[in-house]
């Protein structure tokens, strides 16, 4: 068993964004060595926010696993490989697809578990070859290896958010792990903000909030090549619509006393945040649309946290009896 000296449990994370994953992993008790991220904004929004992480402003390709060989749990946003390449083995792929270099750092670290989480696409048929790719790898490494979707208003995020996880543990700690549950009811969006819509005194926010009783539809972050923060494509302002929310963009500030009763609100990077699972001290730094940007690419904190609890329970040894024999056991494709 790991961490018989009673320290927490340590951490490292390559594309780190603006934090997500890392604060779910380190609420799941684990203590960060390193966050690796390329982006300055999602770098000071890190800095601001645990001042006392050792943060990287950095390209993955520049990092080495030495630096933190043994570490407990390496995990990372790795940018998936674009649909264009999809079928190719792994080391014929564009330079956008980061894989090989999570490969390449973790055989050089030799962490103890792996959560790697991607979009939904790479669990596709058409990924199938690239999937089987990166399982070999990492079975040829002594890991057990297992992917799953997993839908963040599964646990207490109001949004849809598919999210495709890789987590990977040494044998034989890998007998210990079990795949999170859902987690409670799920929360729907005027839950979640309603007391945030209503903060600048708008008095039709509670009876919004009342009309906003399903999940939101996925949050988009976009890109840098393209425009201001908006919710999404047509599709998806539809959907927000329905809630009662234009889509269209986002807000400076909330709906003021003077808003229309029956208006039809846009969220603020606030609300966005909160719509993530952030909680409300997590703090953004950079102008509207870096902070959107940071916001909607990033992977919800309690989806991490379940995850990264349970990794640590297989890590530990402390997986309930029950888990052990009742649990979801279908995890491990390889082994």
């Amino acid at each position: 068993m790991r961490n018989q000296n009673g320290k927490s449990l340590s951490s490292v994370e390559i594309c780190a964004g603006a934090g997500g994953q890392a604060l779910g992993i380190e609420q799941a008790g684990f203590s960060m060595q390193r966050a690796v991220e390329i982006d300055k904004d999602a770098c000071a929004t890190l800095t601001a926010n645990r001042p006392n992480w050792n943060i990287s402003n950095d390209d993955v390709r520049n990092v080495s696993g030495n630096d933190f060989r043994g570490i407990d749990l390496f995990a990372g946003g790795v940018p998936c490989p674009p649909f264009s390449i999809a079928g190719k083995q792994l080391g014929a792929l564009d330079e956008r697809d980061l894989f090989p270099e999570a490969l390449r750092i973790i055989s050089e670290a030799d962490p103890a578990a792996i959560m790697l989480e991607n979009v939904r696409g790479l669990g596709s048929t058409k990924f199938a070859a690239y999937r089987e790719s990166i399982m070999l790898a990492l079975s040829r490494q002594n890991y057990a290896v297992g992917w799953r979707l997993l839908n963040a208003c599964d646990y207490g995020v109001p949004q849809l958010r598919p999210r495709f996880i890789l987590v990977a543990i040494k044998r034989p700690f890998d007998s210990g792990y079990r795949w999170p549950t859902p987690v409670g009811q799920r929360v729907t969006v005027g839950e979640a903000i309603g007391s945030l819509m209503g903060s600048n005194g708008w008095t039709g926010a509670e009876g919004w909030a009342l009309r906003a009783c399903d999940i939101a539809p996925t949050i988009v972050g976009g890109s840098k090549k393209h425009g201001g923060p908006d919710l999404g494509p047509s599709r998806a302002r539809e959907k927000w619509l329905r809630l009662g929310v234009d889509g269209r963009g986002v807000a400076n500030t909330p709906p003021s006393a003077d808003f229309p009763m029956d208006g039809i609100p846009r969220l603020t990077v606030e609300m966005v945040a909160r719509i993530q699972g952030f909680p409300e001290e997590w703090r953004f730094t950079g102008k509207k649309t870096a902070a959107y940007r940071q916001v909607g690419n990033a992977f919800p904190p309690p989806v991490s946290r379940e995850v990264a609890n349970a990794i640590k329970a297989a890590l530990t040894g402390k997986a309930s009896k029950a888990e052990a024999c009742g649990g979801q056991t279908e995890l491990f494709s390889l082994g």
